[in-house]
């Protein structure tokens, strides 16, 4: 791991489709809203997604002398992105790889990024707890602040990220907290928001287990364009999200 990173935090979750590349993204850009020099490391080898939600799809990345040169969203340098899909033709390319090639990827990216000075490193993991959670735990748990685990209302949605729990546990990775995503959709017209799957699942797993509740985050068709034009992300959106950041940030930079 690059020495010049200061925080590291995973994001986890216990199966695809729950918004964890959504969650990646809004934690990097809150962080980094916040006057932080951010980097974000796209680790779903096989569903990566970030380049395309920060439409930088088609940037390239450089050698350099100290090692990869990720992508920088800002002339300032303040927010830097590696994922494997700048290196596909296209993103409808499929990465179909055992689990040897995808720990030797995994490890170039964490040992050969030059992330240079961050403040915080958000890894935006695949969903499970295969090989690539693994060898991510080997590589970072000396230096990793902790995880944030994200979750949907839905019972079988609480019943996988309770398994990511529970590999926390197991790997001492501590648990920053968790966040139920999808809680709730919030109508374009008239704002109002309505409970399409249930409510208050992730809350009442957090309590079970004793672990941080970070908050919930409904589902808001204005999201969509937030990465790229932070003034479309609606009111509740905004607040809900800046709590949420600054609860993580708080967790990880004790004074």
């Amino acid at each position: 791991m690059n020495r010049g990173v200061k925080h590291v935090i995973l994001v986890l979750s216990g199966k695809g489709g729950v918004g964890k590349s959504t969650i990646s993204v809004n934690l990097a850009l809150g962080f980094k809203e916040k006057g932080f020099k951010v980097g974000l490391l796209d680790l779903d080898l096989c569903g990566p997604n970030i380049p395309y939600l920060l439409g930088i799809e088609n940037a390239p990345v450089h050698q350099g002398q100290e090692g990869w040169v990720p992508v920088y969203m800002d002339k300032e340098q303040k927010l830097a992105v590696m994922s494997i899909g700048f290196l596909l033709n296209s993103r409808n390319d499929s990465v179909i790889w055992r689990g040897p090639k995808k720990t030797s990827m995994i490890k170039q990216f964490l040992h050969d990024v030059y992330w240079q000075d961050i403040d915080f490193l958000v890894i935006d993991t695949p969903p499970g707890t295969s090989d690539e959670h693994i060898t991510v735990v080997e590589l970072v748990k000396d230096v990793c602040d902790g995880a944030v685990l994200v979750t949907t209302p839905q019972n079988v949605s609480l019943d996988d990220v309770l398994r990511e729990v529970t590999f926390c546990e197991k790997t001492k990775i501590p648990i920053i907290g968790i966040i139920e995503n999808m809680s709730g959709f919030i109508c374009p017209s008239c704002k109002d928001c309505t409970n399409i799957f249930s409510s208050g699942g992730g809350k009442s797993l957090a309590e079970k287990k004793n672990i941080p509740f970070l908050g919930t985050l409904p589902i808001d068709p204005s999201i969509n364009n937030s990465f790229k034009d932070q003034e479309n992300v609606s009111e509740t959106i905004s607040v809900l999200l800046n709590n949420i950041i600054s609860t993580v940030v708080t967790s990880v930079i004790k004074e």
